[in-house]
């Protein structure tokens, strides 16, 4: 910060916090109902046994690459609607909602196509080497074809989603969320082991699940802003309407966005591929249920970027530049605390494996809390990080993702997981905890390069035409 913002206190007044929490508190929500729908996709798919769970989470870590993405285009629209919305300019508001829908559009579209054409070749780079690699090609493949027709559906839903947290109403896309999910509970129960007469589809069945609640979510956003008419909203007959100026420019800010997180979840995925192939599939499946159990606390990252986008990005773009220079320090020192206190209550969750993974092996079981574990104490830093990351990119500055994330995990990170796993024999767990050890180099330089202040500007100041 500048020498201006580094002065005052830590942590910010008690109503400040609360207007934190009154927008934190419904995307926290959101994101522990679709957690907790992973949470029990998993528990289903459990009793299929290791084979079988590890496919279904392999396909899931394909689809991971392709979320990551979508969320990094919702976000990169976000900024711009953000700051439109704290300059009172509706028209921005809705030329940042048109990229939103444009670019997950796109992108959906090219992740639906490499899913149905190539699903065997891109589940075996994930488990090359690992002992039970054919029948989890096999069924992980099985699975990416049938889970492909909720891509189009997703990446609507995300766009609308997304907008509607960026002007602070987050009640609805939670209540959507939270039908979806009971949409996708029932009918797994249902398709995967044939209840009420329905076949018996196993892990097809839990693809289905997912198109069906995916669509329902669709059809309940729809109608939805047909009924409330947000002002991001338009015909859909306008939806090329475009102002080439403000795309091109949300475009080459999210370009960068999406390079470095396409960077961060490559260098997440080849991890991933050195563990996979350390066993056989109670590692696969033991891991991935560690990464279910830690999605439910993960939360607490979308819930920072959401309050960040909202709180500074409005308040950079009404003009108040000292303003939020100190509410970025408050949300710093309050996302550490969070941190903190969900890492506490990870760390108590280990005792629910062997209620919700029962039917998975003793092994696995093992490997899932020993990774929660592992999550639960690095969660203040990771709390801290994305605070970093929210704050950079609600003033446009996108480069620091590149130079900071990008760079550290490329010269530290990845190095540093290949050579543990050529040089050592250990497992899968400490061989993760110990790479990881370079996030905490990433927040030193992550707080150096904002202290150059490039975040505080404001994007707003030159309103979008029609």
């Amino acid at each position: 910060m500048s020498r201006k913002a580094s002065f005052g206190p830590a942590f910010g007044p008690g109503r400040f916090y609360a207007e934190a929490l009154a927008l934190v508190v419904p995307v926290m929500a959101q994101a522990l109902v679709t957690s907790m729908v992973s949470l029990v996709d998993n528990f289903m798919v459990a009793g299929l046994g290791d084979a079988k769970m590890a496919a279904v989470n392999v396909a899931n870590q394909i689809n991971f690459v392709y979320f990551v993405v979508l969320n990094t285009v919702a976000m990169a629209g976000g900024i711009y609607l953000s700051q439109h919305r704290g300059a009172g300019n509706e028209e921005g508001m809705r030329q940042a909602f048109r990229f939103k829908l444009i670019l997950s559009l796109a992108v959906s579209a090219l992740h639906l196509a490499l899913c149905l054409a190539l699903p065997g070749r891109l589940i075996r780079i994930m488990v090359s080497g690992n002992a039970a690699a054919d029948e989890i090609v096999r069924e992980g493949a099985a699975y990416l074809r049938a889970v492909a027709p909720s891509y189009v559906p997703i990446a609507v839903s995300l766009a609308i989603g997304s907008s509607y947290r960026d002007v602070g109403r987050a009640k609805a896309p939670l209540a959507f969320s939270a039908a979806a999910a009971l949409t996708n509970t029932f009918f797994n129960w249902i398709l995967i082991y044939g209840h009420l007469g329905a076949p018996r589809l196993e892990i097809a069945g839990a693809a289905i699940a997912t198109d069906i609640a995916r669509l329902v979510e669709l059809l309940a956003f729809l109608a939805w802003t047909k009924a409330s008419r947000p002002a991001f909203a338009f015909r859909p007959s306008r939806l090329f309407a475009l102002d080439g100026r403000l795309f091109r420019e949300i475009l080459g800010k999210s370009g960068m966005m999406i390079f470095s997180e396409s960077a961060w979840v490559v260098s997440e995925t080849i991890i991933t591929a050195i563990y996979n192939g350390r066993g056989g599939a109670e590692t696969v499946a033991g891991m991935a249920a560690g990464w279910t159990i830690a999605n439910v606390f993960f939360l607490v990252f979308g819930a920072i970027q959401n309050a960040t986008s909202v709180i500074v990005g409005s308040t950079l773009g009404a003009g108040r530049l000292d303003e939020a220079r100190v509410k970025a320090r408050w949300i710093s020192s309050g996302a550490v605390v969070l941190g903190a206190a969900v890492g506490l209550v990870a760390a108590g969750s280990t005792s629910i494996v062997p209620l919700v993974f029962g039917n998975l092996s003793d092994v696995a079981q093992r490997v899932t809390r020993g990774l929660v574990l592992v999550i639960a104490a690095y969660l203040p830093l990771w709390t801290l990080l994305n605070a970093q990351f929210a704050l950079s990119r609600a003033g446009g500055d996108t480069a620091m993702g590149v130079y900071v994330d990008v760079g550290v995990t490329y010269v530290l990170f990845v190095p540093a997981a290949f050579a543990l796993a050529a040089w050592t024999g250990m497992g899968p767990v400490p061989l993760y905890a110990i790479a990881k050890l370079s996030d905490f180099f990433k927040a030193a330089v992550a707080r150096w390069w904002l202290a150059k202040e490039k975040w505080v500007r404001n994007l707003a100041a030159a309103p979008a035409g029609d």
